[in-house]
């Protein structure tokens, strides 16, 4: 049967209900020193806000070695009564030190699969997703290692992939890679950040592979993420790809929590829906954060 794997376990796909797609309750890389997201209390009163909003769901693309804090996440989503889904993957090369990077040799795809399976670490929370990164405009050697073992890990479990492209950038270089020459279904990978990289033919282009396509990040400055994302939704939609679309938050520093004076998860269903809504109508808005997650995010486990 089709479901998605949360921390809690198991949940059929259509009660998933309202989902951001893509978003972070714990994160912390070297990247961005002194802006981690670790503090328990202010991811429950962020879930709590979501929750009050109408949300019921979060996908937390954390990967491996980034501080998902897998123990606590059943916790919060008991607490909270929001499905919080787990992440195993690992991102770009810059946000490991070499010594991670070198446990991880040759055994990258088994790590995957255990997460997937069998829990992470003695948390025995099972992660739902892999989580993998291009880079801007190419994918470097890293890339192709990750991505590999990515692939490796769905044709084992069934599990989606989630990818992070910088920029917005690289999108077709992951399908060619992933669907081309590992034999991913597309229908099982989700492309992340493309509003930005505002590119029509390129979306459109990968809409019709059949991949998800998920527009996040208001949490984000200089990207134009708010003022772009409604006419490239609405070129998608209007191309008859609103079936692909998904919608996020991508909250990674503690600034940019809502707890803290940032939009955070609530900004997802408070602003940027209604403004959508204006564009697609509230029909498409809604199926957009409900029905499309629970297609992209559902797999028939092995």
């Amino acid at each position: 049967m089709s479901a998605v794997r949360t921390v809690l376990g198991d949940v059929p796909a259509e009660q998933l209900g309202m989902c951001d797609a893509h978003d972070h309750l714990f994160f912390g890389s070297p990247r961005l020193p002194g802006q981690e997201l670790r503090d328990v209390s202010a991811a429950r009163a962020e879930l709590a806000a979501f929750r009050a909003l109408g949300g019921a769901a979060v996908v937390q693309w954390t990967p491996y070695g980034l501080g998902r804090r897998a123990a606590d996440l059943p916790p919060l989503s008991r607490d909270t009564g929001v499905h919080v889904v787990a992440a195993t993957g690992l991102h770009q090369a810059v946000h490991y030190d070499e010594e991670t990077l070198g446990g991880l040799r040759g055994r990258l795809a088994e790590v995957f699969v255990a997460e997937l399976t069998d829990g992470i670490g003695a948390s025995g929370v099972r992660a739902g997703l892999v989580k993998v990164a291009g880079g801007f405009h190419a994918l470097d050697a890293h890339a192709r290692w990750t991505m590999t073992a990515a692939a490796e890990a769905h044709h084992a479990t069934g599990a989606p992939i989630a990818v992070h492209l910088e920029l917005g950038t690289a999108a077709l270089d992951v399908l060619d890679l992933l669907c081309g020459e590992l034999g991913v279904p597309p229908h099982r990978v989700v492309l992340g950040h493309l509003n930005r990289s505002p590119d029509p033919v390129v979306h459109r282009q990968a809409a019709r592979a059949g991949c998800y396509l998920a527009f996040d990040g208001p949490s984000r400055a200089h990207h134009a993420t708010d003022w772009r994302m409604p006419d490239a939704v609405r070129a998608l939609a209007e191309a008859g790809f609103g079936d692909r679309l998904l919608l996020g938050g991508d909250t990674t520093t503690a600034a940019a929590r809502s707890v803290n004076g940032g939009p955070g998860m609530p900004y997802l269903l408070r602003r940027v829906a209604p403004r959508l809504a204006v564009e697609l109508g509230e029909d498409l808005v809604g199926r957009v954060l409900t029905e499309n997650p629970r297609r992209a995010f559902a797999a028939n486990w092995r």
